[in-house]
């Protein structure tokens, strides 16, 4: 008799273990954290499996207040001694984790676009005389213009077509980062991404500045030189000329 009861026992206890199981479980889907690590807690120091594991997850991930690592490593080996499954793989995540932190911490916050401004994208703008007065000068600087604005379309479609930023953090980083490293990664990323973008803007402005500048003082100079030709007595050469044609 005391055996059949001591079993009910045990089946009694177990019955209510899952039972505190499935209310932490509910309260952690509603994110009520406080209240689901509680739980967990209470659940875990007895020994239970899934509590240690979800335990190790919280503190893991941030749920339970704080990214804690030493707390979750504690909890997922408690879990995994005893074969669970999700824990052993949490362990391994966690020992990677820190085979890659300087590669996490690169994209978390390191990350600058060197790699998208490369030697094949710099382009140097080229340099305005105040003025212009020569045919020969005047079409090499133009020619140089040219080779700047071919140079700097090719920069802005590369620049476009490198973003969002985000998409360049290798795969087998981002499966790494937590939740909040992840985020924290994304508003940087993002952050670059804008930096890039304005110095493109204000780079392209300034030398278009620049530009018009030349030609303005340019353009203005050829039209003055042809009014004094315009207005001057013909040359000997230009009356000889006109002769032969009469």
């Amino acid at each position: 008799m005391k055996t059949v009861l001591f079993c009910a026992a045990l089946l009694l206890s177990s019955a209510v273990l899952a039972d505190e199981l499935a209310d932490a479980d509910a309260l952690f889907a509603r994110k009520a954290y406080p209240e689901a690590l509680q739980k967990y807690t209470k659940l875990a120091n007895t020994g239970n499996v899934a509590a240690q594991q979800h335990l190790g997850e919280m503190y893991f991930y941030g749920e339970a207040g704080a990214i804690d690592i030493d707390r979750a490593t504690a909890w997922f080996q408690k879990a995994a001694a005893k074969g669970n499954k999700v824990a052993i793989a949490s362990l391994d995540l966690i020992a990677k984790r820190q085979q890659r932190r300087k590669d996490l911490d690169y994209w978390i916050g390191q990350y600058d676009g060197s790699d998208i401004r490369t030697d094949d994208y710099r382009c140097p703008p080229p340099r305005f005389p105040s003025v212009s007065k020569l045919n020969e000068e005047i079409d090499r600087v133009a020619a140089k213009m040219k080779d700047w604005q071919k140079c700097f379309n090719r920069y802005v479609e590369h620049l476009n077509a490198s973003t969002p930023l985000l998409k360049r953090m290798p795969d087998d980083v981002k499966n790494l980062l937590t939740k909040p490293e992840y985020e924290q990664a994304e508003a940087h990323l993002k952050q670059v991404q804008d930096q890039l973008t304005e110095d493109a803007k204000v780079n392209g402005k300034l030398v278009m500045a620049d530009y018009n500048v030349w030609r303005a003082a340019t353009e203005a100079y050829i039209a003055e030189h042809n009014d004094i030709l315009k207005s001057s007595p013909p040359t000997e050469e230009e009356l000889e000329e006109q002769r032969k044609h009469h």
